[in-house]
């Protein structure tokens, strides 16, 4: 669908050229200071470098400091509420529509319910369906204790050979539905079980970490693997919350000495230990049965939630695509007519408030003029800080000198060039609106630098490829010379990354 501009956009050769006198300005001064750029940067990324070292080697997940509330799950699916009436109104006929009503529904009735899901996950062999079948047997039922029924859900086994990635995304998706999790393992804690541990905890998932099998161990060794579970988990889960049992404790042999002297042997098969894991759940489901409930309708919600904006994205982008295009080649249109000497492109995309205007207004980030200017101007030095007018300036200058276009060349590097930033602009802004919830003017407009730093530099690497660019330089030469040859790219051309 045609998208039709309502508002005037900066094309005149004046406000341009004034425009780019700035910004040479500003880039001189770079220039200058270069030195002690580089320096800082290092500087800055040695720092940063040990930061992420220090935070890799002492990582540790916290449960929510604070027990959560029924208001606040309450808050959480009044917003996914909010945006499926966002949806429905940015859209038509949605199929989605019903559906997502639907499940707003059931999550919120999952605010009473009296059921509870209690998740046993683990890896291939560490006692699942057996714990689960012992707990059935022998724990008292909570029905009679605390007025609520508990459904055990077992997980698939964690770390399978054949697809573990499946098995592990599976149980995940399983234990974080759940109120409770308890996590078997046999053994000290692998990488990859303190891995998914530290998923859980990410979701703020309660959790029991269970050592099953520890009659396994010589008795001197059981309390140091429980010792060592416990210190590991430090900052995740308390103490008492890791416990070690013995689900199906292995046959012992029974000698007996008979009255005449003889010996009579035989297997005898122990009873379950288990007490240490069932008194630690009785308290969790006294104290905080409820709480576990909330948790789980919260975190319930808050996937629905983050479904509703996924889908809200994907319709706002479709809309936003063809504003992007239409500013991309009209600032063309403008720098091929109008070109200055020692161009910096990123001029074009700076003076173009407008664009940032038009997709704010997509997103629901109201801009006004002036706060658009400021977002431009901030994009724009970004940009050149990064080196990205640079590098696509290079780029695109080569793909057009492989041509016998010289007499108009340079008008042809800047205006595609000048589409291009352009549309690696819009397209950064798309991205950072869609990551970002909904903000007012009261924001004064002000973005957060680092993370649109970011946004840039991974919009810019994904539309670096050798195809895409020969795509575009093509379709910039068809409309700024609609009867010139099309250019060409050989195979062994790459594009500089940055």
């Amino acid at each position: 669908m045609a998208v039709k501009l309502r508002r005037p956009i900066l094309v005149g050769g004046v406000a341009l050229s004034f425009a780019l006198w700035v910004l040479e300005s500003v880039h001189h001064s770079l220039m200058e200071s270069s030195e002690f750029v580089v320096l800082g940067a290092i500087a800055l990324g040695t720092g940063f470098w040990w930061f992420q070292q220090l935070k890799f080697n002492d990582t540790e997940v916290s449960r929510l400091s604070e027990p959560l509330e029924r208001e606040t799950v309450e808050v959480v699916i009044a917003q996914a509420e909010s945006a499926i009436a966002q949806l429905e109104t940015e859209t038509e006929n949605h199929e989605a529509h019903s559906t997502l009503r639907q499940r707003v529904a059931e999550v919120t009735a999952q605010l009473d319910r009296t059921n509870m899901q209690l998740a046993v996950t683990g890896g291939k062999g560490v006692g699942k369906t057996t714990l689960m079948q012992v707990l059935k047997d022998t724990w008292i039922p909570v029905e009679t204790m605390y007025a609520r029924s508990l459904k055990f859900r077992e997980t698939p086994a964690l770390f399978a050979q054949a697809d573990a990635d499946t098995s592990a995304t599976a149980a995940l998706e399983l234990a974080i539905a759940s109120d409770l999790v308890l996590f078997l393992t046999a053994g000290d804690l692998t990488e990859p079980e303190f891995q998914i541990l530290q998923q859980l905890g990410a979701e703020n998932q309660r959790i029991m970490l269970v050592f099953n099998k520890q009659d396994q161990y010589l008795p001197e060794e059981r309390p140091l693997v429980l010792h060592q579970l416990k210190q590991r988990m430090q900052g995740m889960l308390k103490s008492e919350e890791v416990v070690a049992i013995a689900a199906s404790p292995g046959q012992l042999k029974v000698r007996q000495h008979q009255p005449d002297g003889s010996v009579k042997e035989w297997m005898e098969q122990p009873p379950a230990d288990i007490t240490p894991l069932t008194q630690q759940l009785n308290q969790i489901l006294l104290q905080e049965g409820q709480q576990l409930i909330w948790a789980s309708t919260f975190r319930a919600a808050v996937a629905l939630k983050a479904e509703v904006k996924t889908a809200l994205n994907g319709v706002r982008r479709d809309r936003a695509l063809p504003v992007i295009e239409q500013y991309q080649w009209i600032v063309a249109g403008t720098a091929f007519a109008n070109p200055v000497p020692a161009l910096d492109l990123l001029a074009t995309a700076a003076i173009n408030a407008q664009l940032v205007m038009d997709l704010g207004s997509i997103y629901q980030q109201k801009f006004s003029l002036q706060q658009a200017q400021t977002v431009a101007g901030r994009m724009g030095s970004l940009m050149l800080k990064l080196g990205l007018v640079e590098l696509s300036t290079q780029t695109i200058g080569g793909i057009l000198k492989s041509n016998a276009i010289t007499f108009v060349a340079g008008g042809l590097v800047q205006g595609v060039s000048a589409a291009y930033l352009t549309r690696l602009a819009g397209l950064s802004l798309i991205e950072y609106f869609q990551a970002q919830e909904a903000l007012t003017t009261a924001d004064g407009g002000l973005l957060n630098l680092d993370k649109l730093g970011e946004t840039l530099q991974n919009v810019f690497q994904q539309n670096q490829r050798v195809a895409f660019l020969q795509s575009f330089v093509k379709q910039g030469v068809a409309r700024l010379l609609p009867e010139s040859p099309q250019p060409e790219i050989t195979a062994d051309e790459t594009v500089v990354s940055c």
